[in-house]
Parts: C-alpha cells; sequence; structure tokens
C-alpha cells in the first residue's frame, strides 16, 4: 500500500512520536514517518528515532532572530522530507496563523485534555483542583488559536481519588499512546472530513475496549 510521508515534530524526549512510529511499522499502516525534527538540539527523542532509523533533525530556534525565520526553515526542512502530513508531539511551541493555514487540514497535535476543557500548561493539576472525574487526551486538527481546532478524536481515564498530577499524567499518557496512531491512521486513510469546524470521521474501529470517540464502526460520527 502506498503510504503518506508524514513529519514530526517534537521538543522533549517524544514518547508520543515513538508510538506513531511503532504504529507506522505495520504494514499495513496508511502513514510513513520520514523524519523527525526538534526546535532543540538536544531533545531525547532524536536519538530515540535514530535509532528506529528515522532520518532526524533541528531547527534550533536559538539560532534564529524572529519567529518568521525560524517557521520559514523548519517549514522548508518539512517540506524537503516529502511529507504531506505534520504531527505535533510535544513540540512547545506556538505557531502563527501563516504556517498553519500552509498546512491547511494536515497538521495534527495531541493534547493531555479533553478539550475544549483545560487547555494550555499544567492540564493535570488543574483538572484535579478543578475536582473533575473524567480526564483523558484530544488529537485535533491545528489551528493558529492554542489547542483549537477540530476534534479527531477522545479518549477518556478516570480521575481516582488519590490521583495527584503525576498519577493522573501517566494514566493519560498510556493513553495518548494509544490514541494518537489511530487518530493519524484515521486522517492518512482519508477518513476524516473538515466540515462547518468539525471532524467528520467515516468508518472509524478504534482497537480496543476503553472509552473513546469515535466509537466502533461509527460510520459518520
Amino acid at each position: 500500500m502506498k503510504k503518506v510521508p508524514t513529519a514530526v515534530l517534537i521538543s522533549g524526549r517524544g514518547s508520543n512520536m515513538l508510538s506513531l512510529a511503532e504504529a507506522a511499522a505495520a504494514p499495513d499502516y496508511p502513514a510513513e514517518i520520514v523524519t523527525v525534527l526538534s526546535d532543540t538540539p538536544d531533545a531525547p527523542g532524536l536519538e530515540r528515532a535514530a535509532a528506529r532509523g528515522i532520518a532526524t533533525g533541528c531547527v534550533d530556534r536559538a539560532e534564529f532572530e524572529s519567529r518568521r525565520a525560524f517557521e520559514a526553515a523548519l517549514d522548508a526542512r518539512i517540506r524537503a522530507s516529502g511529507a504531506e502530513i505534520l504531527c505535533l508531539a510535544g513540540f512547545m511551541r506556538l505557531l502563527s496563523r501563516e504556517f498553519v493555514e500552509g498546512w491547511g487540514d494536515a497538521i495534527l497535535n495531541i493534547h493531555p485534555s479533553l478539550l475544549p476543557a483545560f487547555k494550555g500548561l499544567d492540564t493535570h493539576a488543574r483538572a484535579i483542583a478543578a475536582g473533575v472525574r473524567v480526564s483523558g487526551c484530544t488529537v485535533h486538527i491545528v489551528r493558529p488559536a492554542m489547542d483549537d481546532g477540530p476534534i479527531v478524536a477522545q479518549s477518556a481515564v478516570p480521575v481516582l481519588p488519590d490521583d495527584d498530577a503525576r498519577t493522573l499524567a501517566a494514566r493519560v499518557l498510556e493513553a495518548e499512546h494509544a490514541l494518537y496512531p489511530f487518530a493519524l491512521d484515521l486522517l492518512a486513510s482519508g477518513r476524516v472530513r473538515v466540515e462547518d469546524g468539525r471532524c467528520r470521521i467515516e468508518g472509524a474501529r478504534w482497537p480496543d475496549g476503553r472509552l473513546a470517540s469515535p466509537l466502533p464502526c461509527d460510520p459518520l460520527s
């Protein structure tokens, strides 16, 4: 099968990048990770990607005088790889409107909350402080505003009475590692349509029994 070339942007350890790479190694997975790029040269995820035989690189934000120059260099590196989809996986920079609009509906991001709740940082501590009983993670198509855009998929996890930010983060991260490959599969296989600011998903098949949306065999959600 023809796989859709995909780039992954990271700033740190790259655990979600690895979950994508592991999924993409399957012959029947519709995306191929062609490059992993970081905005910081010491991101541990670069070594982890290289160990899997994935081309890596760094576009160091500190080397550029302006955001515009940085994004121009980043965009050039991504496009040189042949990537048609861009996945943000712990990439800690807000991309400009010009950059985002240049990629249309082809940028995915994963966020550790059930958006639109708890955008931004410190999501787990904020969720616990708010007293919510359910948290989780969201994969969405990127728009210029922070943690904003049409939602592709979400997965929920319980917030337990004795949770702190660390224990909740670990439970959410486990859900992230399943959800992100699932969402990239949907986008790369052409099953995602954006209509009126919402994602319409065709033929979604969630791989296990956890609480998530789209649900298995949901023809149009």
